[in-house]
C-alpha cells in the first residue's frame, strides 16, 4: 500500500467513526460490525444501487476494493437479508444523528449551513413523500420525511419521519431542534406557520420567513387587508421597501413585485407572534401567449431590517428544495419506486439516499468535467478512484 492510499485508507477509517456510535442490537457472534455494514450501504447506495437485493450483489463483487477500508473485513459479504435486517432494526434518531455528523465532516471544508450573496443564511424546510413506501395497500400510510435545505450550498442539514398519526406540524419543532439557525433565515410553507414553530426559530437565535394562508384565519385576513390597500395607494405614509424583477423563460414572461413594511399597528393578533417584525406581499404577473395572470402571496418575517430585494430572494430560493432535492432522489435515486416497505429500512434508506446525495453535490471533478448526478453514480461504480473521490470529498 503506497502513501497515496495509505493516506485514503486513514481517511476512511475517519469516516467509519461517523458510524461507530450507532447502537448494534445483534447478537455477540455478529459477522460485521455495524460501522461495516453502514459503509458498504452508503457505498452500494452511491454506486447506483436502488434496494436490498441491488446491494448484496453489488457488494459480493466489490468487497476486493472495499475490504482494505473497512474496521473489520472478512472473507465472505453481507447478504441482502442481511442488509435488510440489520437496518431494519437500526434506530432512525441515532442515523439521523450519524447523518448530521457526515454532513459536518470534515469540519475544515466550510459551513454545512448556506449562505446567500447577503451573508445571510438560508434553511428551507419542507416536506416529501416516498410513494410506494406503504405497508398494507388498503391503508396507505408512506412514509413522509420532513427535510432541512442549505439553498446556496445545496446540502441537506437534515431530516425526521412524520409519524402516521401526526403532521409536519409536529416533526418540524423536533427538526429545529437538531439545526444550528443562529444567524439563519427559515423558510417554510404555510403549514409550519405556527407560534410553535416561530418560537422554536427565534429561541435558537435565527429568523423565520413564513408563508401566510387561511391556516392562520385572523392574522392572514388582518395581513391582507393591510397590504392591499397600502398598494393600492401606493404605500403612503407607510414606511417600506420594494423591490422588482423580471424573467423570462419557456414562452413565459413573470414580473415579481415585492413589498415589505414594518408598521403592524393594525394587525391586532400581531403580538402573539414570537419576534413578528414585518409582513411581506409578492405580487407575481406571468404573461403568456394565451393569457395574463396575477397572484399575491403574503408572508410574516422576524427580520429587524427592511429590505425588499433580500426578502424577494429568500422566497424563490425556498422552492429550490423541490427541483434540487425531491426531483433529483425521485428521478435519479427512484424513491417513489423504491418497494421497501418494513419497520424501520424506509426510514434508513431514506437517509442513505440523501447522504450520497450530499456527497455527490459536494464533489467537484478537479478536470473540470461536470458530469451530471445520475452519470456521477454510474461513474463511481465504474471507477474505484472517482469512489474514493467522491466518498471523501
Amino acid at each position: 500500500m503506497d502513501a497515496q492510499d495509505l493516506k485514503e485508507t486513514l481517511r476512511m477509517q475517519e469516516i467509519l467513526r461517523v458510524f461507530q456510535q450507532l447502537k448494534d442490537h445483534r447478537r455477540f457472534n455478529r459477522s460485521y460490525l455495524l460501522c461495516d455494514i453502514a459503509f458498504l450501504a452508503v457505498s452500494a447506495v452511491m454506486c447506483g444501487c436502488d434496494g436490498w437485493e441491488d446491494m448484496g450483489d453489488w457488494t459480493h463483487d466489490a468487497m476486493k476494493f472495499l475490504g482494505p477500508l473497512m474496521k473489520r473485513p472478512r472473507g465472505r459479504t453481507p447478504s441482502a437479508d442481511t442488509f435488510r435486517r440489520v437496518f431494519a432494526h437500526i434506530s432512525p434518531e441515532s442515523f439521523e444523528r450519524c447523518f448530521l455528523a457526515w454532513t459536518a465532516f470534515p469540519k475544515t471544508s466550510g459551513p454545512t449551513v448556506a449562505t446567500n450573496n447577503n451573508n445571510i443564511p438560508h434553511i428551507a424546510i419542507d416536506g416529501k413523500t416516498a410513494r410506494r413506501s406503504f405497508l398494507h395497500a388498503w391503508d396507505k400510510t408512506p412514509l413522509h420525511m420532513v427535510s432541512a435545505f442549505a439553498t446556496e450550498n445545496q446540502l441537506l442539514l437534515g431530516q425526521l419521519k412524520v409519524n402516521g398519526k401526526e403532521n409536519e406540524i409536529t416533526a418540524i419543532p423536533r427538526l429545529l431542534e437538531l439545526l444550528d439557525l443562529r444567524q439563519s433565515t427559515v423558510t417554510i410553507d404555510a403549514i409550519g406557520c405556527q407560534k410553535q414553530i416561530a418560537r422554536k426559530i427565534v429561541e435558537g437565535k435565527g429568523d423565520y420567513l413564513l408563508a401566510l394562508k387561511e391556516n392562520q384565519k385572523a392574522l392572514c385576513q388582518s395581513v391582507v387587508n393591510l397590504l392591499d390597500d397600502a398598494i393600492l395607494e401606493d404605500f403612503k405614509d407607510l414606511r417600506h421597501d420594494y423591490f422588482e424583477e423580471t424573467t423570462g423563460d419557456h414562452g413565459r414572461i413573470e414580473t415579481r413585485k415585492t413589498w415589505v413594511t414594518g408598521n403592524l399597528r393594525w394587525i391586532k393578533t400581531a403580538k402573539q407572534w414570537p419576534g413578528l417584525r414585518q409582513v411581506v406581499v409578492v405580487e407575481s404577473t406571468r404573461e403568456t401567449r394565451e393569457k395574463t395572470t396575477t397572484e399575491r402571496r403574503y408572508y410574516i418575517a422576524s427580520h429587524r431590517t427592511l429590505d425588499a430585494k433580500r426578502t424577494a430572494g429568500i422566497i424563490r430560493s425556498h422552492w429550490g428544495i423541490e427541483n434540487r432535492v425531491h426531483w433529483i432522489l425521485d428521478v435519479v435515486f427512484n424513491e417513489d419506486q423504491c418497494p421497501i416497505r418494513r419497520e424501520n429500512g424506509p426510514e434508513n434508506f431514506a437517509r442513505l439516499r440523501r447522504i450520497v446525495l450530499n456527497k455527490l453535490k459536494t464533489y467537484v471533478d478537479p478536470s473540470g468535467r461536470k458530469p451530471s448526478l445520475r452519470m456521477k453514480r454510474k461513474l463511481c461504480g465504474w471507477n474505484f478512484n472517482y469512489f474514493l473521490n467522491v466518498l471523501t470529498a
